[in-house]
């Protein structure tokens, strides 16, 4: 069986000859037992010597293929890429910073030989802030109650795919990818192990708070449509409220007779209006954002060079 090891790759000069050298390991020890392995990285239009880097590990071995694109295009579109170019029976998709120990590529290897479509990796959060394990917990948490699929905390792209897993993920041709969700709603038989949290062995992420909100935004946004619905209940609500409101006025002015109303009541009522009529209109907008990317047909990525033969991306 071939095991494709895809590894999305962004400024890891620092470590990607580490990572190789690990994964290399790994790969003599599955060869006896009749596991052949790829090396499949996708260079996300690094700013150092990534490619550069990735150029040699080709030159010294035969196994490794390589894309790099034109800019920075994402994290999504570079497990895309990868997914694309992967040509294995199994495809194990992995950081390249080595917080994903490559180690665990064994276990996940024994569990698919027990016909298991995705094994799937969740880290543990040993060594988090408190702030950002509590906000993650929220976060699934609240997202879980509104998505389509089940998003698990702790559980991210570090997984090994069957071929007809890939095949059914290659076959999402949305341009808004959110490959986490993407992976759960395929389905197929699954199962999920835990392992340690591993700090990273240099550099320092590029995932920044901002980042991360989109990302979960993103995940929010992505496999439900319940945001445009609870945009017509708030405006019927606020309707219910408008005529509740307006009926005790006409009460209060037909008992009491006709009184000044109070600036304060009005500059509320104005002002918590526009606020909800402004966030409605920022929830539309997401969504036809998303509609207008998605007719536009922009390929989710261009590349600039690769060891690879075929591009599907690649732009004449």
């Amino acid at each position: 069986m071939l095991i494709s090891i895809v590894a999305p790759c962004y400024n890891e000069e620092d470590v990607l000859e580490r990572f190789h050298e690990e994964v290399q390991k790994i790969a003599d020890e599955l060869l006896p037992l009749g596991h052949d392995m790829e090396f499949v990285y996708v260079d996300d239009g690094s700013r150092d010597r990534t490619l550069a880097v990735l150029g040699r590990l080709a030159d010294r071995d035969s196994r490794v293929r390589y894309v790099s694109f034109s800019r920075n295009f994402g994290k999504e579109a570079a497990l895309l890429a990868g997914l694309r170019h992967a040509s294995g029976d199994s495809v194990v998709v992995m950081d390249a910073d080595l917080q994903h120990p490559p180690e665990l590529i064994k276990q996940m290897v024994e569990l698919r030989g027990q016909g298991y479509d995705q094994v799937i990796a969740k880290r543990s959060r040993t060594g988090d802030r408190l702030t950002r394990t509590v906000t993650a917990r929220l976060y699934y948490r609240l997202i879980n109650r509104m998505v389509d699929v089940e998003l698990v905390d702790g559980v991210g792209d570090f997984r090994l795919l069957s071929r007809r897993v890939v095949d059914a993920v290659l076959n999402l041709t949305e341009y808004n990818r959110f490959s986490k969700g993407l992976f759960a709603w395929v389905g197929f038989p699954s199962t999920t192990f835990e392992y340690e949290n591993a700090t990273r062995e240099a550099g320092s992420s590029s995932w920044s708070f901002r980042s991360l909100l989109n990302y979960g935004l993103d995940g929010l946004l992505s496999f439900n449509n319940r945001p445009l619905r609870a945009a017509l209940w708030l405006g019927m609500g606020l309707l219910l409220c408008a005529g509740l409101y307006t009926a005790w006025i006409v009460g209060a002015a037909l008992v009491n007779g006709v009184q000044t109303p109070g600036y304060v009541t009005i500059i509320t009522a104005v002002t918590a209006l526009a606020g909800v009529q402004m966030v409605m209109l920022g929830v539309i907008g997401e969504y036809t954002g998303r509609i207008y990317y998605e007719v536009k047909g922009r390929p989710h990525f261009l590349v600039q060079a690769t060891n690879v033969e075929r591009t599907k991306d690649l732009i004449p």
